[in-house]
């Protein structure tokens, strides 16, 4: 069984061949998949659409480039969302310095505001960070994380930093979440990473309809193309596909306490 613990398929992009996209990536074994929200409304179409299917599930969250729109009323809607059974996780929040679609304050403020959210809502945190290691540490620092990381859980998704950073996420107590990036021909210090790490701090995910792994690079990518990932994982780490698969699927169930009798 293979787990996308990153998609967006609930999205408009998805709209006109959703189911086909699910029986697709049940088709390659992909049991289970959790949607990302990157806004409000992106939110709630991923809860709306898990509410749909025994083996979806959501994160809701307020991505970096949103930070701008943060303010008290979408905190409290965004609380109350999280309160859906179907919601597993929260983000996708952090920084990503690469755009600066919103100012560097503004997602300092959401991101922290997310944490602290995080932490009340007792759900794992899901980050996304994008040429701010540096700044994320000292705010996870700050905020606490590590606690909640051990307890609860958390993750940075689409993880691109070289092996020494993947020992310091893993020492806040992170998950690392390994996209198609890592399987394009230059990513080699990505690739060192996934080949190094603990297997049990391990996922992988699409980030679908983004990042399609080598061999779909162009097309919109979708949850079945994990497989891709699981098998670059497996070739770096000289073991079988299987291995990853089992490993991969069960720490996502740990981290997002997704039942396993689905």
């Amino acid at each position: 069984m293979l787990i996308d613990t990153h998609t967006h398929i609930a999205d408009p992009e998805f709209d006109d061949d959703r189911e086909a996209v699910i029986e697709r990536a049940l088709a390659a074994d992909v049991q289970k998949m959790i949607l990302i929200g990157t806004d409000l409304p992106s939110s709630q179409r991923a809860v709306s659409l898990a509410e749909q299917y025994p083996f979806l599930w959501a994160a809701v969250g307020l991505h970096p480039h949103e930070a701008k729109s943060l303010d008290q009323n979408l905190l409290r809607a965004l609380e109350a969302l999280a309160e859906h059974p179907k919601v597993v996780g929260l983000g996708e929040t952090g920084l990503d310095y690469h755009y600066n679609h919103s100012g560097p304050e503004e997602q300092r403020r959401a991101f922290i505001e997310q944490i602290r959210l995080a932490k009340r809502m007792r759900l794992p945190l899901v980050v996304h960070t994008r040429e701010a290691w540096e700044e994320t540490f000292e705010i996870l620092e700050r905020e606490e994380v590590r606690p909640h990381a051990a307890e609860v859980g958390a993750v940075f998704h689409c993880f691109t930093g070289d092996s020494a950073i993947a020992e310091q996420a893993i020492a806040f107590g992170f998950y690392l979440s390994f996209s198609g990036i890592m399987t394009f021909p230059k990513a080699l210090p990505l690739q060192q990473a996934a080949a190094s790490v603990d297997l049990s701090r391990l996922l992988i995910e699409t980030d679908a309809p983004y990042l399609a792994p080598q061999g779909y690079r162009g097309k919109r990518n979708e949850p079945a193309y994990v497989r891709v990932v699981a098998e670059k994982i497996a070739q770096l780490r000289s073991c079988p596909l299987e291995e990853i698969a089992e490993a991969t699927a069960k720490n996502a169930e740990r981290l997002f306490s997704l039942s396993s009798d689905e």
